[in-house]
């Protein structure tokens, strides 16, 4: 058949690569199956590379991967039925963060449906709770138009997964690429409402995608934060996932340098500001939030992280700034609320803060012995932000009493990092792999108690070197964010942390990065157990069940069968030895680590 006419008519798959290539998008995840072979052939003749994986999960969790590691929309293709049903887990970790996502569908022909087609099941209605938009095509013409909307609502803010799906008789047809209906609900139609479509296909958007999202912060809300901030002594910034999607770590910088305001980081925002910088704090974040004055809250909702709110002192003013209108309500209340261009209303808000900042009160109502962020933990005898003018002195007291704390815990550390037991100690393995990683090295984390230790002591020293499962917290994940993050930033490292049950999630995985010539290193910490819930188990009820594994499986050798290199280490002095072998090898390595099941992580999170 023709992909080509004299008229320029292209077939359906063509429709979908040309509009694709047209918005950047170079590679294609999937897993190969019939109901797709169109768009395959059309990826082919565009030049986007596909890259076929083993698991339809990983196909759409290496699309998500791609959006977190470039800020881009990443695409995968599922092929009709169980492809979609394998992709929603996917689907649901990019709802929760935010992460641009378009997955293609595989889809029965409209010719013949409702009589019983291989793998025929609508797949809109369950797949809409998850997806920011969720539409069929109607015709071959409305291909190239649902792409385009597919890509856009990806993009927009708050950002998040789209998804389409495509007659197998539709996309063998042939349509002109100019001549296109979008497809999507009327306007005057309300947001969220289903409209028809040519064919009688429902397309869905979710209420409020349509809308229009606001460039600039509210004047006045701008004012209000703005007075709170030039008038606190211990002021904080707590950012989030959504820094990042706004390309906001930039204005984030000058704000807390210019004002002197110390910041936490979790989830995206990690290496938006370094690891290593003066006003960063990890290990003092608890006193940081408990003990400011005033905090603003950056593209990160208040759950279960921020311990619904109570993460921060009670008498705390809260200053939300963020991409979009939240999409639950604040757990506890706020001060203020700024919703625009981070980068735009983090740049105002600086300016205006600064103006007259300095003058006033001295170190009265700073981190001395008024309170802040000393034993107590709480925000001092002298209450919120009005109890007294901010001043330069006032605001240096509280960063060095923050700095204080953060040296004393990294110190106490030291014990950990530099154990010597064996089966080893997962603070052990951090210790030895964080002096071998490079400073754009991005890592990757898929597991329970063993990445949380990750977290608490990796650095990240750049924008877009942290990458784990986010608040929907699904295993599996690592791979494929792995798999995206090396094809998109081939001269970094790319080092996948992740434990042994996560690794019967995906682990034929290494297959695909072995297929595929991916150099990416796993590091796993091997205790053979379900430590996340074998724990907390046994401390409700004295015993657990269904948290056994089986102890020293040699996953080592099964990424060797895969095509990979493998290292198995039981000894602390084994550890480094095998990191330096499988950093230098060429094609996928897996470092399985053996550590003690006994070392529970002391996980203070409510999750619930």
């Amino acid at each position: 058949m023709s992909t080509e006419t004299d008229a320029k008519t292209f077939h359906g798959g063509r429709l979908i690569a040309r509009r694709l290539k047209a918005n950047g998008v170079s590679r294609l995840f999937t897993l190969s199956g019939g109901h797709l072979f169109s768009i395959y052939d059309g990826c082919r003749a565009e030049g986007i590379e596909i890259v076929d994986v083993r698991h339809e999960s990983t196909a759409a969790f290496a699309a998500e991967g791609w959006a977190k590691v470039t800020r881009e929309a990443g695409v995968c293709a599922l092929t009709a039925g169980p492809g979609v049903t394998n992709g929603m887990s996917a689907m649901a970790s990019a709802q929760a963060n935010h992460s641009p996502m378009v997955v293609l569908g595989g889809r029965a022909p409209a010719g013949r449906w409702g009589m019983g087609s291989l793998q025929e099941i609508d797949h809109v209605p369950f797949v809409r709770p998850l997806t920011k938009l969720a539409a069929t095509a109607g015709s071959a013409a409305e291909i190239p138009g649902l792409v385009e909307e597919a890509l856009a609502v990806a993009m927009a803010p708050h950002g998040g997964p789209t998804f389409v799906d495509f007659p197998l008789d539709y996309v063998f047809m042939e349509a002109q690429e100019g001549e296109f209906e979008p497809g999507l609900a009327g306007e005057g139609e309300e947001e969220g409402r289903l409209g028809p479509v040519p064919g009688g296909v429902p397309v869905d958007r979710r209420p409020g995608d349509g809308r229009v999202v606001a460039e600039i912060a509210d004047g006045s809300a701008l004012e209000r934060a703005a007075a709170l901030l030039r008038k606190a002594e211990r002021p904080v910034v707590m950012a989030g996932s959504d820094l990042y999607w706004g390309h906001g770590e930039e204005a984030l910088g000058k704000l807390i340098e210019e004002l002197r305001v110390p910041v936490c980081l979790n989830g995206l925002a990690r290496g938006c500001v370094a690891g290593d910088g003066e006003l960063f704090f990890s290990r003092a974040r608890g006193q940081a939030l408990q003990g400011a004055d005033v905090a603003l809250v950056v593209g990160v909702p208040m759950d279960f992280r921020l311990g619904f709110g109570a993460s921060f002192g009670e008498e705390t003013e809260i200053v939300v700034v963020d991409r979009a209108e939240p999409q639950r309500r604040h757990p506890r209340e706020v001060a203020a609320e700024l919703y625009g261009d981070l980068r735009r209303t983090l740049s105002d808000l600086r300016l205006a803060a600064g103006a007259g900042a300095g003058a006033g009160a001295g170190a009265s109502g700073g981190a001395g012995a008024s309170g802040g962020a000393g034993a107590s933990g709480g925000a001092g005898a002298s209450g919120g932000a009005g109890a007294g003018a901010g001043s330069g002195r006032g605001r240096e007291l509280w960063i060095a009493r923050l700095r204080e704390i953060e040296r004393e815990k990294r110190e106490a550390e030291r014990a950990e990092l530099e154990d010597g037991r064996a089966p080893l100690h997962p603070m052990r393995v951090y210790g030895e792999l964080g002096r071998m990683l490079d400073r754009d090295a991005i890592v990757v984390g898929d597991g329970g108690d063993f990445v949380s230790y990750a977290g608490r002591v990796m650095e990240s020293f750049q924008p877009g070197c942290w990458l784990d499962p986010g608040p929907f917290g699904c295993l599996g994940a690592g791979p494929g964010y792995a798999l995206a993050a090396k094809l998109a930033r081939p001269e970094r490292q790319v080092v996948l942390l992740l434990g042994d049950g996560a690794f019967g999630f995906s682990g034929m995985e290494w297959d695909t990065l072995a297929r595929h010539g991916v150099s990416v290193v796993g590091v796993m910490g091997n205790n053979g157990i379900w430590a996340l819930e074998k724990h907390p188990m046994e401390f409700l009820y004295g015993y657990s069940v269904a948290a056994e594994l089986r102890p020293g499986t040699r996953y080592d050798q099964v990424v060797e069968a895969l095509g990979g290199h493998g290292e198995l280490v039981e000894r602390p002095e084994e550890l480094r030895g095998a990191l330096e072998r499988a950093l230098a090898a060429e094609g996928p390595a897996l470092v399985n680590v053996l550590t003690d099941p006994d070392v529970a992580y002391p996980r203070k999170s409510n999750l619930a």
